[in-house]
Formats: structure tokens, C-alpha cells, sequence
């Protein structure tokens, strides 16, 4: 809805102010957009007493805020959205850059960054495109040149904040910088590195998040080796270093299962040293296994009680407040982990059948799981009411900027540490996603359901691995209890 209607400015900012609150006295629901555009009316003398102001409201639902959509200006021309002053637009649309910024702002447009912050962002790259322009003219940007820029800042706050502006303008214009290849002096171990990955996908089969932790291990091998051995080649590595740099990582561990990690991953990175012929002995067989042994601990777990409280403390009357008990809910009624929340996508969730299908689980199996009544209900309300509106597949998205789905698991373990705080809920050591999943499989044990249904919604491959959670069953063992030796209860 547009409204124009004259002004008095003869007391000040109050005749904008009395026009403002009409419009909320008549729609308290009205967002009123805050850059409004003065054209004096036609008679000269009366240009200074009265100014027309054409003021733009907008209806959103739950009193959110936020900018006008993007069609009311052209594609080419998104810089205006920001800036309006003219010198202002064409001090930004100069330098090695400046046929870009309007992309560039159409991408924090799109990406939901409010104005202020779109605003510093689009500021700083136009800093660097004048200080580009006057090194490397209209030629490609090398690292050289971000380098040098780089150095000009005194301090390490403002020269984050332009590494994070370039950032956006190295993926928006990629054409516009020459790529500099790390070199071997720079990270002689890259080549190496390169293809142990190499060998990881295609030889192992692994995941990325798998071959990450795999990678991460013989990066660390090898770098104890440079670091103890300065200057030997991989070739001439001996067992008795092998055993060295075992011992020193399994000093830094401080559980069964990191030290158990951390020997795996040193014997993969020996193994593929063989099998690329880049080492004559497989040198894997010397790298003592350690002490793991299979349902030797207690799953960490919540009563379903405080489970139920934390879900209902989560008000409904916010965006935030919304998503956040859709994915407590979808996490504690299904027992799906972090990363299939993440992958789940709108076309996943059947409504007639009430089911959510889940893709590529960890077993690298797709299944189904149930939606239940009041967990359905909430994904309707959060798609209905607080989904941002951005053109992404995924079910669950994020509401700070660059507004999308979540990248990594580190959101939404924060959004169920939150949760759960604020619902009274103390908290160990663990306490994400994986801890619902724990609470949910212990609450099904505990009811008696058989062993194999709650290994089909876990995705269990095997039931040996759903029977960790028997061991919390007490009242199921108290059954099975043998008397105690001498007559004694």
C-alpha cells in the first residue's frame, strides 16, 4: 500500500512523526519503510514550508520487518535499493569493480543481510575496487593486490571485515580475480595430501564429512614427521618413527574413542603410502591397535519429562520461536540425526501419509520415518508463517544472514543446547541432536516396543547396535535379574 500525503515540516520531524502514526493507529500491523523521498511541490515559495513525502507500508505477518521485495527496482539498477544520493552511486559504481556492485548488491539482497550491514559490505568492496583500480587498472585482481590492500589496515577488526567483503565479491565475480595455486613452498605437503583424498573417495568409498577426519589425521602425521624429522623424505620413514608419532598422538587423546580414531587414521594414511608405491613397507601392521570395546558405556540420554517440558517452554510467536520447535519436535518424535534434519527437503515430507522421507542416512540407506499429529502441525506452521521466503529446497533454513540452509551441524546442536536450557534441562558434555535421538530410543525401549521397530526408525543396520539402550532399560533387566549368591536380594 502507497500513501502520499503532504507534510508540514514547518515543526519539524513531528509532521513525519504525526503521519506515522496514523497509518499504525489505522494498521498496527503496518511496517513503514525508513528511507523516504522529499519532492517539493510545484510553487517555489512554498518549497521550504511543505514537502510531499511518498512513504511506503508494508503488511507482513507476526510484525516482522523486513525490506521491501526486490521487483520494485530493476535488475541491473539494485544499487539504488541501498544508496540514492548520486555522487554516493557513482563513487561506487567506479574503480576495478564498480560494473559489479550492482550484482553485488542484488546477492545480499537475495541472501536476507538487512540494509545497514548490505551497506558496509557494499562500502568496503568499493574501498578496495578504487585502491585495485589504481594497481592493476582494468586487468584481473591478483592475490598480490588483495595482499597489499590488506597490509593497509592497522589493526586485525577492519581487516577481517574487508577479507569477509572480498569474499562476497570473489564469489559473485570470480572472473574478476586470477586464482593463485598454492605452491609446494607454501604447503609442501599438498600434492601428498591431494591424492590420499583421491585414494579416499575412490579406493575407500568414504563420505566427505568421513574423509575429512581421515585427512585431518595424516596431515598431522606428516606434520610431526617435518617437524621431528626436518628434511627426510616419506621414503625413509622407519617403524620405530611410526611408533614415535603414534605414542605422541595417543598422549593428546583423552578418550577410548579418540585414541582409537587417532590410531585408524595413522594406519589408512600407511596403508595408502603403500599402495601408491610411495612407501616399499606396509608399515600399517606395526600401528598397535587400542582398547575399544563395543557397549562398554551408557548412551547420555534425558527423561522424556524434561524432553516435553523444553518443547512446550518454546513460544510460538516468533519466526525463530517457531522453526526452533519444528526441529525439536522433528528430532525427538523420528530420532533422525543432524545432518538428515539438514538434507531433509520440502518434496521430502508426504502430508496424506503423514511420513518424512530421509536420504542418504549415514548407513548410506534411504527410509521413512513417521510424522506424527502435533509434529506435522508444526512443520505446517513453520512453512505456513516463518519459513523465509528464498528460493532453497531445504525444509529448514537459517535466519541470519546469508539466510539459507544450515552448512554444518554446529546450528542446529546450538538451537537444541538452547532449547533445552531454556527449558530448565541441565546439560552434560554432550548435548545436541544426538541427544534426543539417545532420549527418544531409550524412551521406546523403556515402553516395551520391540527391539527391531526401534532399529527401523533409527536406521539401524544391525540390532547389536540398538542394544546399547537395553542396558538403560532397568525395569526390563530387573526381570531378568538373577537371584544374588547366599540368599540376599
Amino acid at each position: 500500500m502507497v500513501a502520499t500525503q503532504p507534510v508540514d515540516f514547518r515543526r519539524g520531524m513531528n509532521g513525519l512523526v504525526a503521519l506515522v502514526a496514523s497509518a499504525l493507529a489505522a494498521d498496527p500491523y503496518l511496517c513503514v519503510e525508513r528511507d523516504y523521498v522529499a519532492e517539493p511541490v510545484s510553487a517555489p515559495a512554498e518549497a521550504c514550508q511543505n514537502l510531499e513525502f511518498s512513504a511506503t507500508y508494508y503488511f507482513l505477518p507476526l510484525g516482522r520487518v523486513r525490506d521491501p521485495p526486490a521487483p520494485l527496482f530493476r535488475r541491473g539498477n539494485m544499487l539504488e535499493f541501498y544508496f540514492l544520493y548520486r555522487g554516493v552511486l557513482k563513487r561506487l559504481r567506479s574503480g576495478v569493480l564498480g560494473g559489479e556492485m550492482d550484482r553485488l548488491a542484488e546477492h545480499f539482497f537475495t541472501l536476507g543481510y538487512k540494509r545497514a550491514s548490505a551497506k558496509i559490505y557494499l562500502s568496503r568492496i568499493a574501498r578496495f575496487s578504487r585502491f585495485a583500480g589504481t594497481r592493476c587498472g582494468p586487468m584481473p585482481i591478483h592475490q598480490d593486490v588483495v595482499d597489499s590492500y590488506l597490509r593497509t589496515f592497522p589493526t586485525d577488526t577492519p581487516r577481517i571485515g574487508a577479507m569477509s567483503a572480498l569474499g562476497h565479491a570473489r564469489r559473485v565475480a570470480p572472473e574478476r580475480f586470477i586464482i593463485s595455486v598454492p605452491s609446494e613452498e607454501d604447503d609442501p605437503d599438498a600434492p601428498l595430501l591431494a591424492s590420499f583424498s583421491d585414494y579416499l573417495r575412490r579406493v575407500r568409498g568414504l563420505e566427505p564429512k568421513s574423509r575429512e577426519g581421515v585427512l585431518l589425521g595424516g596431515r598431522r602425521f606428516l606434520d610431526w614427521c617435518r617437524h621431528h624429522h626436518p628434511g627426510q623424505d616419506i621414503e625413509a620413514l622407519t617403524a620405530k618413527q611410526v611408533l614415535a608419532a603414534v605414542e605422541y598422538r595417543l598422549s593428546l587423546s583423552t578418550t577410548s574413542g579418540s585414541r582409537t580414531a587417532a590410531t585408524s587414521h595413522i594406519r589408512t594414511f600407511l596403508r595408502f603410502l603403500y599402495w601408491a608405491g610411495r612407501h616399499h613397507q606396509d608399515l600399517a601392521r606395526i600401528v598397535p591397535r587400542t582398547p575399544s570395546w563395543r557397549l562398554a558405556h551408557l548412551p547420555p540420554r534425558l527423561a522424556w519429562d524434561d524432553v516435553r517440558h523444553a518443547i512446550d517452554a518454546i513460544g510460538a510467536t516468533t519466526p525463530v520461536g517457531i522453526r526452533d520447535r519444528a526441529v525439536l519436535l522433528l528430532l525427538a518424535t523420528t530420532g533422525i540425526r543432524n545432518g538428515e534434519l539438514r538434507a531433509i527437503r520440502l518434496r521430502d515430507i508426504d502430508w496424506h501419509t503423514g511420513e518424512v522421507f530421509v536420504r542418504r542416512t549415514k548407513g548410506k540407506r534411504d527410509r521413512v520415518v513417521p510424522l506424527l499429529e502435533e509434529t506435522g502441525a508444526a512443520l505446517a506452521d513453520y512453512i505456513l508463517r516463518a519459513r523465509p521466503r528464498v528460493d532453497s529446497p531445504y525444509l529448514f533454513l537459517s535466519f541470519t544472514p546469508p539466510v539459507g540452509p544450515f552448512k554444518c551441524a554446529a546450528p542446529v546442536s546450538r538451537i537444541v543446547r538452547k532449547r533445552l536450557r531454556h527449558g530448565g534441562v541441565e546439560l552434560g558434555r554432550v548435548a545436541g541432536a544426538h541427544l534426543l535421538r539417545h532420549s527418544l530410543a531409550t524412551q521406546l525401549v523403556g515402553q516395551r516396543r520391540p527391539i527391531n521397530e526401534v532399529a527401523d526408525l533409527l536406521g539401524h543396520r544391525s540390532i547389536n547396535t540398538t542394544a546399547l539402550y537395553v542396558k538403560v532399560a532397568a525395569s526390563q533387566l530387573a526381570e531378568v535379574a538373577l537371584p544374588f549368591p547366599g540368599g540376599v536380594a
